[in-house]
């Protein structure tokens, strides 16, 4: 086994959204089990800033190892400041991962700077093993996702959906691993905030319907997100349910989102800019439906048997469960599916609905194969199928 001077493998994780960190958080709980593995967070975009939530905070609340908080975000959010944050994130990356001694690079989802990570890894020579690979999703994010598969060595895929995908890139056979999608590993484990608590913490009414929104810009339709916004506000103010909208990412069009859902807040609205997983996991326990294009309306929310209205293409074409209503930008087509959500009828369908995305053991599958792979010219050295 490949180890580092400190007689233990190294494992450099990067983090930059709020959304990967439900992936990470139970596969670190796994790695600080093992005597053989060690690990350290390199934290950015996101999880630095005040106006996203300062999730950084969680990080640290958990007790875990941060090696580095990088400052990458340049504010505009449009389509020329993402490039460019993403560009200092590639400047700094190579230094930390060289201090850090990294032996791996762990990686989760489709955002940008688990893509300079990929690139980066890939340049030095260290593996990059990717979470939730070969998932089809809309907005730049997809080809992010398969572009990280490019450049990656380890692919974790969630289902055999997903893995027949990256075989299809030309990936070879004994890089691919169905082990399901870690973030369900909490959920199950009951890793939850109670009802009780989720009730009073966020002045929820429990006798009355509850409506969960999170909707992000579509960075391919910038010039279209000040009115997708205001559709999904129009049909939820129409609807009158009690709201917690909790707000989006910093993709470009991300600003612009923000304000036209400030602009339309009514007084049964809550608008949260962030929140601990497990908070965020109670609300997904105690909610009728969820609303937006958040990719948690399809994996996360089928394990909570909840109702999700997908707006527009940001996850066109992933694999969904029956607790899944696809609908466009329109203010009655969204109110129609919201009541359909609601109705006694389909609160039947998704009460049987499967999660195709795994069965909350996929941590510990991850961390057998980051600690017991060998690191060789067979992993590092990468070959096309055709």
């Amino acid at each position: 086994m490949h180890k580092n001077k400190q007689n233990k493998r190294k494992i450099a994780i990067i983090a930059g959204s709020r959304g990967e960190y439900g992936y990470f958080r139970p596969i670190i709980k796994e790695i600080e089990k093992r005597k053989n593995l060690d690990y350290g967070v390199i934290a950015s975009n996101m999880h630095m800033l005040d106006s996203f939530g300062s999730s950084i905070d969680e990080i640290r609340n958990d007790n875990l190892k941060i090696h580095a908080e990088v400052f990458n975000t340049l504010d505009g959010y449009n389509h020329l400041t993402m490039v460019k944050s993403l560009s200092i994130f590639m400047m700094q990356l190579p230094e930390l991962l060289k201090q850090m001694g990294a032996d791996i690079i762990l990686l989760a989802g489709d955002r940008g700077e688990q893509l300079i990570g990929a690139i980066t890894g890939a340049h030095m020579y260290i593996p990059v093993a990717h979470i939730q690979a070969g998932e089809l999703s809309g907005n730049i994010d997809g080809v992010t996702r398969h572009a990280i598969t490019k450049f990656a060595h380890i692919h974790f895929a969630a289902n055999d959906d997903a893995a027949q995908r990256v075989l299809k890139m030309g990936e070879e056979l004994h890089r691919v691993h169905n082990v399901g999608a870690p973030m369900l590993d909490e959920l199950v484990d009951g890793y939850i905030t109670p009802r009780e608590k989720i009730y009073k913490k966020f002045s929820i009414n429990k006798n009355k319907p509850l409506v969960l929104i999170v909707q992000h810009s579509v960075t391919e339709e910038f010039d279209q997100t000040e009115r997708q916004i205001e559709e999904t506000m129009k049909a939820i103010s129409k609807l009158g349910y009690q709201t917690i909208v909790v707000l989006n990412n910093s993709d470009a069009g991300s600003s612009i989102l923000r304000r036209v859902i400030l602009r339309n807040k009514k007084p049964f609205m809550r608008i949260i800019p962030n929140m601990k997983r497990q908070d965020y996991a109670g609300l997904l326990s105690v909610a009728d439906v969820i609303i937006g294009n958040s990719s948690s309306g399809i994996i996360e929310a089928p394990t909570f048997k909840l109702a999700a209205v997908n707006i527009g293409n940001r996850q066109k074409g992933r694999l969904q469960s029956t607790n899944v209503i696809n609908v466009g930008y329109a203010v009655k087509e969204i109110e129609k599916a919201i009541e359909k959500a609601m109705s006694p009828d389909f609160k039947k369908i998704v009460l049987k609905c499967v999660n195709p995305y795994g069965d909350g053991k996929s941590s510990k599958r991850i961390v057998d194969i980051l600690e017991n792979t060998i690191i060789d010219d067979k992993l590092l050295i990468k070959r096309i199928t055709y």
